[in-house]
C-alpha cells in the first residue's frame, strides 16, 4: 500500500473522529441535503467553527457542497462511506483467511444504517 492510499483512510477517520463533525455528518445524512444555516441552529459552536468543520469534512471527501445564491447546501458522499466500509470489511477478512464468512467489521444498527445509504 503506497503512502497516498494510507493517508486517505487516516484523513477520513480523523475527520469523523471529532464529535462536532460526526454530528454534522449524521444531520446531513438524515436530511439528504442540508443548508449551513440549519447547522448553525443545531450545533453549539460558532459559525466560523462550523465552517472550519465543514471544510475538514469536504477535504476528507466525505461531503459535497452546492452553492445556490447566498446559501451553501451540503450532502454526504455516500460512495466515500461505502468505500471506507468495504476497506474495513476487507481488513477484517484479511486477518483470518480461514474464516471466509467472518462477521463484517460493523454489525447491528450502525451497520444497517450505513449499508442502506
Amino acid at each position: 500500500m503506497d503512502a497516498t492510499s494510507q493517508q486517505l483512510p487516516a484523513r477520513t477517520f480523523k475527520a469523523l473522529g471529532d464529535p462536532v463533525r460526526w454530528s454534522i455528518v449524521q444531520q446531513i445524512a438524515a436530511a439528504g441535503e442540508l443548508a449551513c444555516i440549519t447547522l448553525e441552529d443545531t450545533l453549539p459552536v460558532s459559525k466560523p467553527t462550523i465552517s472550519y468543520h465543514l471544510k475538514i469534512l469536504h477535504q476528507a471527501g466525505l461531503i459535497d457542497v452546492r452553492k445556490s445564491g447566498r446559501n451553501r447546501y451540503y450532502s454526504v458522499r455516500r460512495e466515500a462511506l461505502r468505500t471506507l466500509l468495504d476497506d474495513l470489511r476487507e481488513l477484517g477478512r484479511g486477518r483470518n483467511r480461514a474464516d471466509a464468512h467472518a462477521q463484517p467489521v460493523l454489525s447491528g444498527p450502525v451497520r444497517e444504517r450505513i449499508l442502506t445509504w
